[in-house]
């Protein structure tokens, strides 16, 4: 399936987490940028990094936050993989992914094992693996 029929999986009910992960890694999306910068919000002290799904998704976000109709938003394209073994890693603090934000078909990749690296997960304690993503990954 494709990453649009994953994360509309998981909005009927019928998640395949490791598919939706999966796809994302996989697919291209558009990250916006402002002055250079990767455009983000913070809520709850975790990072949110937005990416898109396409510039239409990107034209329904900018709408909503204002923007008139045909203005142009700069953004960079990577594959999901580059965005999250590179790209948030890179960034200070925990940080996650909303994926195509504001739209009825968004999804959120959030900082934590399994979907970012062990080194920009907030699950994985300092010691090691936390129990929780030891049972994850069938090691408890």
């Amino acid at each position: 399936m494709s990453l649009a029929d994953e994360v509309a999986a998981v909005h009927a009910g019928q998640p395949d987490p490791a598919a939706l992960v999966g796809e994302f890694r996989r697919t291209h999306v558009l990250i916006p940028t402002v002055n250079d910068t990767l455009l983000s919000t913070e809520l709850d002290g975790i990072r949110w990094l937005y990416a898109f799904t396409d510039e239409e998704a990107l034209s329904r976000f900018a709408l909503s936050r204002g923007s008139e109709p045909g203005t142009a938003w700069q953004y960079v394209t990577a594959s999901g993989a580059r965005v999250l073994d590179v790209l948030i890693p890179a960034i200070e603090g925990p940080t996650g992914v909303a994926l195509d934000a504001g739209s009825e078909q968004g999804a959120l990749f959030p900082p934590v094992a399994g979907i970012v690296p062990d080194s920009a997960a907030i699950d994985v304690s300092t010691a090691g693996i936390s129990d929780n993503a030891a049972r994850h990954r069938g090691e408890a």
